[in-house]
């Protein structure tokens, strides 16, 4: 009966423990940014022509604070870069148009529904802000229309996610998580030869991660 009751008080002690209000939560994950967009068309030089924007592979880091047992306060922080590129016509043959680095800082509340237990699952929803840095033109674009100076418009819009957090040991977790992100911005580019023209592009794209995270 000695035997028993120090192998239960052992298993207690290493048993996992679910964040509670104060606690911080750090998480690393790989994600894949997949833009879910629509275009516009590029104007005026070319109606009906639209593009597309590739997806992208970042690691990302996350903190979330525990403001109650249930809630939580998550900002992520990830960078990534992207292609937009035409579809039809004649930027369809060009191809790549133009790049860009993206910067979407997200605020999200989190519920989550157990308190205790090795797999927690948690659904979300907040705001975001991108930014877009760094865009260039494609050396195609240059080609067929000469120096061409690239802007892109910054977006404020909502954010939603669902995951889980599953415990491999008391401070320590396995995540998966996806997001949804409103994200539109309007593409200006200052061409020598065709002017100017612009493009509305809605990217609202699905960001899909897995990674490992800490309690602190």
């Amino acid at each position: 009966m000695r035997y028993l009751a120090i192998a239960a008080m052992l298993m207690g002690a290493a048993s996992p423990a679910w964040a509670e209000a104060g606690d911080v939560l750090v998480r690393l994950r790989g994600i894949v940014v997949a833009p879910n967009e629509k275009s516009g068309s590029v104007l005026p030089a070319f109606p009906g022509e639209r593009v597309s924007v590739n997806n992208s592979f970042m690691p990302e880091v996350d903190v979330t604070y525990m403001a109650a047992d249930h809630w939580g306060l998550e900002l992520i922080a990830a960078t990534t870069k992207h292609s937009a590129s035409g579809r039809t016509g004649t930027t369809g043959t060009i191809g790549k148009l133009a790049s860009t680095w993206v910067l979407p800082p997200t605020l999200t509340l989190q519920y989550h529904p157990v308190k205790d237990g090795p797999v927690r699952p948690y659904l979300g929803a907040g705001v975001n802000y991108t930014l877009f840095y760094s865009e260039k033109a494609s050396r195609g674009l240059v080609t067929a229309v000469g120096k061409t100076k690239v802007r892109m418009s910054d977006s404020v819009g909502w954010a939603a996610q669902a995951g889980v957090d599953v415990d491999v040991g008391r401070n320590l977790f396995l995540n998966l998580d996806v997001k949804y992100i409103d994200i539109d911005t309007t593409a200006r580019l200052d061409t020598t030869a065709a002017g100017t023209q612009r493009v509305r592009i809605n990217l609202n794209p699905f960001v899909f991660g897995a990674g490992v995270g800490m309690r602190f």
